[in-house]
């Protein structure tokens, strides 16, 4: 298998970069056209857990739109195996908060595109303590 196939990390990059743009404009539509239309679909969030498409859907319908906050990531990290499926991790600052969130999207080639079957979203929380070396 390969890894980081450069015309497939530029693939799942612009449907990354598209997401991106949906999620700080509220654009649901987009939003929901990137998520795979399927039961097996999975999204964690910071107060939810998602389980199928429908469910995300419902969310996102459903969310209150005062609640979208505009965020500027500060590193992002993608990774494809082979030509088919791709991983998408950033960290990100939402304006006006102090915590650092993390995203981790699962990302997918169906015949209607790249979408995405897994996410997860959380806040960094206080570090795990280590042993002495």
């Amino acid at each position: 298998m390969q890894i980081n196939i450069p015309e497939v990390v530029a693939e799942v990059t612009a449907a990354f970069q598209r997401y991106e743009t949906a999620l700080n404009t509220n654009d649901v539509k987009t939003l929901d056209e990137l998520f795979w239309n399927s039961p097996q679909t999975l999204r964690y969030g910071i107060g939810e857990h998602l389980y199928g498409y429908q469910a995300i859907a419902d969310f996102r319908k459903g969310r209150d739109p005062g609640s979208v906050v505009g965020r500027d990531l500060l590193k992002v990290w993608i990774v494809t195996y082979g030509r088919d499926f791709g991983t998408a991790n950033c960290e990100f600052k939402r304006h006006g908060a102090t915590k650092t969130g993390r995203q981790s999207h699962t990302w997918m080639r169906t015949p209607e595109g790249w979408r995405i079957v897994a996410a997860h979203v959380s806040l960094l929380g206080d570090a795990t303590p280590m042993k002495p070396a």
